[in-house]
């Protein structure tokens, strides 16, 4: 079992920024890969951002290249997601995932933190 635990989401004006981090606990061996996810009212939850739990591997979507970065620190077990420039399409649920070692999707996820980007 892995468990996730997401800190760091609030309300910031438009161009602001924000840093969200995804504590991760339990079967940290089995770890393969870890992906940011958000979902908005009224639509479905998106892919954000996802990082290799070794190496150097990152992966964003469109929206995200260029103002997010996906980074981990594996002594400490977290993995974090920092967001600049955001906009009022920013704001959602963001959600931490995990994808474990020979499955292919994200198994395990967080309670979700709320990021709000007032205008």
């Amino acid at each position: 079992q892995v468990q996730l635990v997401e800190i760091g989401g609030g309300l910031v004006q438009a161009g602001g920024s924000l840093t969200l981090s995804c504590a991760v606990s339990g079967r940290t061996f089995s770890m393969y890969y870890m992906g940011w996810f958000r979902q908005a009212p009224g639509k479905d939850r998106e892919f954000v951002a996802s990082i290799a739990w070794t190496g150097s591997t990152t992966k964003y979507a469109d929206s995200a290249k260029g103002r997010f970065t996906i980074s981990r620190d594996n002594a400490k077990n977290t993995v974090y997601l920092q967001m600049n420039n955001l906009n009022s399409e920013d704001t959602a649920v963001y959600y931490c995932a995990a994808r474990t070692i020979g499955s292919g999707a994200y198994g395990y996820w967080g309670q979700g933190t709320q990021v709000t980007v007032s205008s």
